[in-house]
């Protein structure tokens, strides 16, 4: 396991981090009910088997299993506190409890005080925003993360499920004011999710932000158990969803790779986003995992490099259409880009391309 500076700062996290989710769930890896004990259990073995293999980047939040998630996190973190970085998040309500979710300066001390509890920490080491919450103001959430920071209740802040623009303007009034910025985003990023390249990711990569990606096996759709199912699955978490032809397409080219490689369609669709270097700060996959099997399985990704051919091919294969602004701006022919340089914007090297 090699390790990343995770944006502007200088926390050092390593390239798999662990998504905790499902720790707490009374369910096994069966989908049978499962004792707390159990399902404790089986979560310090995923844990100490990512530990083993380097990792120290552990991903949870306040509603995951009704808090259950933060407090295995922090049982196991307990005996080695500081060579684990810790993130966890706040916005979403654990019931229906107005007061009790949104980004306000109310709920995020509320949310915070209570994380910590959970963890059995003095200080978390990344704060997440888990969405935005369309109503609280920048500057009161900025300045709220900022007090924190300075409580040493928070190390740093990070941003997930909020728009580009938002993070970018955040990002400026908290440089201008002099408050902790945001250091990273947590989005779903994955061959059968590229939309982030549209407008996130290039602002991750003009704000030197860390960029973490959630769902990076896109929901079970890479690991190709889903390859021969019907439109309509109806097993798995495509329950009732429609896959569609571009889905099917990117799944089989996974597949064909893999079985050049003989390795897991899961190993080549990790590998490819370890592997989208051109945003400046490295993709750092969020992994769950339901068993030590699992986790081992997920793990073996690191030992997988993909050649360019195989890269450009799956990029093909999953290319979003960009849309409006980008093609008008990029197009060939009679466009901005032409008229702004005369017609010859190839003779000119551009070092921030």
């Amino acid at each position: 396991m090699r390790y990343k500076l995770f944006g502007r700062s200088g926390l050092r996290v390593s390239e798999l981090c662990l998504g905790t989710a499902g720790f707490g769930l009374n369910r096994a890896p069966s989908g049978e009910n499962a004792t707390d004990n159990e399902n404790q259990g089986r979560a310090q073995r995923i844990m100490q088997a990512f530990a083993e293999a380097g990792g120290n980047f552990l991903d949870t939040a306040d509603v995951y299993a009704d808090g259950a998630s933060e407090r295995i996190v922090g049982e196991f973190v307990r005996a080695d506190r500081d060579h684990f970085v810790i993130s966890t998040k706040y916005t979403q309500s654990m019931g229906r409890d107005l007061m009790k979710s949104g980004n306000s300066r109310k709920n995020m001390r509320r949310s915070v005080e209570a994380s910590l509890r959970r963890l059995g920490v003095e200080c978390i080491d990344i704060y997440w925003l888990h969405a935005w919450d369309f109503t609280t103001p920048m500057d009161e959430i900025l300045r709220g993360l900022d007090d924190l920071v300075s409580a040493g209740k928070v190390n740093y802040i990070g941003a997930s499920n909020v728009e580009a623009w938002r993070v970018s303007s955040a990002n400026t009034l908290a440089d201008l004011r002099g408050w902790a910025p945001f250091i990273g985003v947590q989005i779903a990023y994955s061959l059968v999710e590229r939309t982030a390249e549209r407008d996130l990711l290039p602002m991750a990569k003009e704000f030197d932000l860390g960029i973490t990606a959630y769902s990076p096996l896109g929901g079970g759709l890479l690991t190709g158990k889903y390859a021969n199912a019907a439109s309509n699955t109806e097993t798995g978490r495509w329950t009732g969803k429609d896959i569609s032809e571009r889905q099917r397409f990117i799944v089989e080219q996974v597949i064909a790779i893999a079985g050049e490689l003989a390795c897991s369609p899961s190993h080549v669709a990790l590998a490819w986003l370890r592997q989208q270097t051109q945003f400046r700060n490295a993709v750092i996959p969020v992994i769950g995992a339901r068993s030590t099997d699992q986790i081992a399985h997920n793990l073996q990704c690191l030992s997988l490099e993909l050649s360019k051919q195989h890269l450009q091919m799956l990029s093909e294969a999953s290319a979003v259409d960009m849309g409006y602004l980008h093609d008008f701006l990029t197009a060939r022919g009679f466009t901005a880009r032409d008229l702004s340089f005369g017609g010859q914007f190839d003779a000119v090297d551009n070092h921030r391309a």
